[in-house]
């Protein structure tokens, strides 16, 4: 599935799931803009796809700050091009039991996991409404499907992604642009990794028996930034290995 001569923005692809979708899209002929807080995690993104003989270009911002955002997409466009691809994947989590999440914590999930897909789609937007056509992929979560305990701010946060990508599918559907979303399922990544879940306990009852790889999430991303997804908008495509079933 080309996509030569595109250019692809994809957040928070320094490490994990986004660095993963990343070196996938630049395998399927993409130029990359790999934008994450980590400015050495996007260095070392870049000089794998480079590696492997694709082009990209490193951005160190928060996504969910507006300015890193506007010079992020100002330096993409002049070093690389106009935007039509954008996978909106940078994002944090946290566990807590309900009433000790602090009013802060809450504000910050919203901030980064809600806020920050928002303010990205909103300043590439302009570039595939002039192309008249463009692929918008948000990563959201199982968790938002199927609840969590101690989890509630990300719950929501992703919950909110998730009602984002089928509002926003709706309003750009005649324009030529498509808005999907993954939300993965217990995939193996630094995050989980990082995280107070029992990975092996886990992965004994999963359906599969077995955590996903973030090769996972960017394969389904490679095919809904693909024309071979043209007619697909407003997408819950859930890779999970059968942890939710709807």
């Amino acid at each position: 599935m080309s996509l030569r001569g595109k250019v692809a923005v994809v957040t928070g692809s320094g490490s994990g799931i986004g660095r993963a979708i990343a070196l996938q899209l630049a395998q399927d002929g993409a130029v990359l803009s790999v934008w994450d807080l980590n400015q050495e995690g996007a260095e070392q993104t870049v000089a794998m796809i480079e590696k492997a003989g694709g082009r990209a270009i490193g951005c160190a911002i928060d996504a969910s700050a507006e300015r890193d955002i506007a010079e992020a997409v100002t330096r993409t466009r002049a070093e690389l091009g106009p935007v039509t691809i954008l996978v909106n994947n940078a994002g944090i989590t946290g566990f807590c039991a309900f009433l000790d999440i602090a009013v802060e914590a809450w504000d910050r999930m919203i901030q980064v996991n809600l806020r920050g897909p928002f303010l990205c789609t909103r300043a590439v937007l302009p570039d595939m409404l002039a192309a008249g056509w463009g692929r918008i992929v948000n990563i959201s979560s199982s968790s938002a499907q199927t609840g969590a305990r101690a989890m509630a701010h990300y719950a929501a946060s992703k919950g909110g992604v998730i009602g984002f990508t089928k509002a926003l599918a709706i309003e750009l559907a005649a324009k030529g642009i498509t808005v999907n979303n993954i939300p993965p399922g217990f995939v193996d990544t630094p995050m989980l990794r990082g995280s107070p879940i029992d990975i092996e306990a886990a992965a004994a009852v999963a359906p599969m028996k077995r955590p996903g790889k973030p090769e996972d999430i960017a394969a389904a991303c490679s095919y809904l930034v693909s024309e071979a997804a043209n007619y697909v908008t407003g997408h819950t495509l859930s890779v999970n290995g059968g942890r939710y079933l709807g």
